[in-house]
């Protein structure tokens, strides 16, 4: 995962105290980052950390985490975080793929999946993160009765992903086709694709599925 253009980008990344690089280092020991022991929220996918960010402002009683595999994204999250000064949240340089080697199992209380590439060929299906082989994955790090929150713009995805959550037997606690009309929208932040979508009408659907 090397990154173009800018010199010791591993470095840069660990020298801020508000992105982390070599995530599987933590495994076991995640907490010891954070001033207060409180309920572990983990976002996969999380670009820029604008979503993150503005979750872990809005909720002080969790901790959170948010993972995103392109080092040149992690990197460029530097400039939004100048102005941030509450820290219980960390941007963390990792891949989904590897979540066992970096948690571990019953140890994080929430998962959020916000805007994943769709992956709409159906020979790509085990690439989306909401195929069964990635919920077998998240169900061994969640704790007991966790929750996994799902955001997309995609009518074919979420379809996919709703019955991949009924089909392995996840308990399914809110499914919707438009997010912003539902109870939910007071409480939601909002992604930088999610903005984007809306303000051309689109709608966002969600579910929300219980670990049982």
């Amino acid at each position: 995962m090397r990154l173009r253009y800018v010199d010791d980008a591993n470095e840069k990344i660990e020298a801020h105290e508000r992105l982390l690089a070599s995530p599987e280092q933590y495994k076991g020991k995640w907490h010891s980052l954070f001033e207060k022991d409180q309920p572990l929220y983990v976002e996969f996918g999380g670009g820029k950390g604008g979503f993150i960010i503005g979750l872990s402002e809005k909720h002080p009683e969790a901790n959170f985490l948010t993972f995103e595999r392109n080092a040149k994204v992690v990197y460029k999250s530097i400039a939004k975080l100048e102005e941030i000064h509450h820290d219980n949240f960390f941007i963390v340089w990792g891949d989904v793929t590897d979540v066992e080697a970096i948690f571990e199992k019953n140890s994080i209380d929430r998962i959020y999946l916000n805007f994943s590439d769709p992956w709409p060929k159906d020979r790509h299906a085990k690439r989306r993160l909401t195929h069964e082989n990635f919920l077998n994955k998240y169900r061994k790090i969640l704790k007991d009765g966790g929750e996994l929150h799902f955001k997309t713009d995609n009518d074919g995805l979420f379809e996919f992903s709703v019955e991949e959550f009924k089909k392995n037997g996840w308990e399914m606690l809110f499914i919707t086709n438009d997010l912003h009309q539902t109870e939910h929208a007071e409480d939601n932040v909002m992604t930088e694709y999610e903005e984007k979508f809306s303000k051309t009408g689109k709608n966002i659907h969600k579910l929300i599925a219980k670990n049982v």
